[in-house]
């Protein structure tokens, strides 16, 4: 097993803490996890399939259920701001 060490600045590092204590886990299990998941290109793949899926078909799913109400819209994408 390989060790990494990475200097972090501290709005960083206490982002990272709070989001680790809101998963239920250790700021080193869930940097693990966050590094693991960066690194599989299945779900790389799957992050861009999905995204061009969502494109191709928005104006179809928007025509049968009407547009997405942007109050609903999760934290941290653009239809949040």
């Amino acid at each position: 097993m390989k060790q990494l060490n990475v200097r972090l600045d501290d709005s960083i590092h206490q982002a990272l803490e709070q989001r680790a204590e809101a998963a239920g886990m250790s700021l080193p299990d869930y940097a693990r996890k966050v590094l693991a998941e960066e690194a599989d290109e299945r779900r790389e793949r799957f992050l861009t399939a999905a995204a061009h899926f969502a494109q191709a078909w928005a104006p179809a799913f928007e025509a049968e259920f009407g547009p997405y109400p942007k109050e609903a819209a999760r934290p941290g994408t653009a239809d949040a701001a």
